[in-house]
């Protein structure tokens, strides 16, 4: 059973190495569809850590004394389309939503490295790898981080985006 554990692992690891070198790619594409100066950098700020992600996983492939071969990751290949849609779709909308669709994308791409990267860690541990546990341990933190900070990006924005539309209703009611 042990080496069933240890190849799953493996398989996961690789999906996330696809998974990284997909947002290495996306990332720069949403930073600069991004309005909002706080957004563009967290965008630029998280490549940086996804950069790290990659040499994370790498060196957990060394650990396990296997290749750090990359496996296709449907799951982030739909996410990142769908963002790219969504940055598309809203570059004819006002700043605040396409923003806001923007952050909307990214989460769902976070969400699933949370995910993943919470798996991983916790098999890594119970298979009694503790240095691999380590490494995945402070992406996931810094993959938790991300989505936390995009969440307190989201704020102002929405409420600005929220008083705007509010805006014409009240001019609408005071004409009436």
């Amino acid at each position: 059973m042990a080496e069933q554990l240890k190849n799953l692992l493996l398989d996961e690891l690789q999906g996330l190495v696809n998974a990284e070198t997909q947002l290495l790619k996306a990332l720069p594409l949403m930073a600069k569809a991004a309005h909002e100066p706080k957004l563009r950098e967290a965008f630029e700020k998280h490549l940086t850590q996804t950069e790290g992600h990659v040499e994370r996983l790498k060196e957990a492939f060394e650990l396990l004394d296997a290749d750090a071969e990359s496996k296709s990751c449907k799951a982030m290949t739909g996410i990142i389309a769908e963002g790219q849609e969504r940055i598309e779709e809203l570059q004819e909308e006002p700043e605040l939503a396409a923003d806001l669709g923007l952050i909307a994308a990214a989460q769902k791409a976070e969400h699933y490295e949370i995910s993943a990267y919470g798996t991983v860690h916790y098999l890594a541990r119970q298979i009694g790898e503790p240095q691999i546990a380590r490494l995945l341990s402070q992406t996931l933190g810094e993959e938790q981080s991300a989505d936390y900070l995009l969440t307190e990006i989201s704020k102002p924005i929405l409420q600005k985006a929220s008083s705007e539309s509010a805006k014409p209703a009240r001019a609408k009611a005071q004409r009436a």
